[in-house]
C-alpha cells in the first residue's frame, strides 16, 4: 500500500498538532512552516479531519487547530480513513459495503488479499499518533534522529 500526498502531509500535519496537545490551538501556518508542507495543501487537508471528529479550530487572533482527541485515542489508521476513505489495499476487498469481489469463488488468491487488508488495518489502527511522537523522538542505537525529507522521485 502506497500512502497518498494527502495522508502523508496528513499523518505529519496530526503529528505536529500532537506535539501541541494541551497547549491551545497551533496556526495552520506554525505546522506548515515547522513540517515544511505547502499551507494551501494543509488547508484542504483540515477539512476532512475536521468533519471526521480528529481536529477542533478556534477563530481568531490566538485561533488555529489542535487535536480534538488525545494523541493516544487517534490512530494512524483514523486519519487515513478520514483522508481517503476506507483502507483498501485491492478493489476487490469492500471495507465499508461487505461486497465482496465477483471472482471470490474462483479467485486462487482473494484469502491473502483479505489477510493482507486485515492485517494493514490492524496494524493502521495499532499505530497512534503519541506512539508516533515518540518514535520519532527515540532514534535507533547509533543513529541520529530521523528528520522527515520529500519522498518525490525524479520520475
Amino acid at each position: 500500500m502506497r500512502l497518498s500526498t494527502k495522508e502523508q502531509y496528513g499523518l505529519r500535519m496530526m503529528v505536529e498538532l500532537a506535539r501541541y496537545h494541551g497547549q491551545g490551538p497551533v496556526a495552520l501556518s506554525q505546522v506548515a512552516q515547522t513540517q515544511q508542507l505547502p499551507l494551501p495543501y494543509l488547508e484542504q487537508i483540515v477539512i476532512p479531519l475536521r468533519h471526521a471528529g480528529l481536529l477542533s479550530s478556534a477563530r481568531g487572533a490566538h485561533g488555529g487547530y489542535a487535536l480534538a482527541r488525545t494523541p493516544d485515542q487517534i490512530s494512524v489508521g483514523d486519519v487515513v480513513r478520514a483522508l481517503e476513505g476506507a483502507i483498501l489495499p485491492i478493489p476487490c476487498i469492500e471495507e465499508e459495503s461487505g461486497a465482496r469481489c465477483e471472482r471470490k469463488g474462483i479467485c486462487a488468491v482473494s484469502n491473502v488479499w483479505e489477510v493482507i487488508h486485515a492485517r494493514l488495518v490492524d496494524t493502521l489502527d495499532a499505530m497512534t499518533l503519541s506512539g508516533l511522537l515518540a518514535a520519532a523522538a527515540q532514534p535507533a542505537a547509533g543513529q541520529e534522529p530521523a528528520t522527515c525529507r520529500s519522498h518525490r522521485s525524479a520520475d
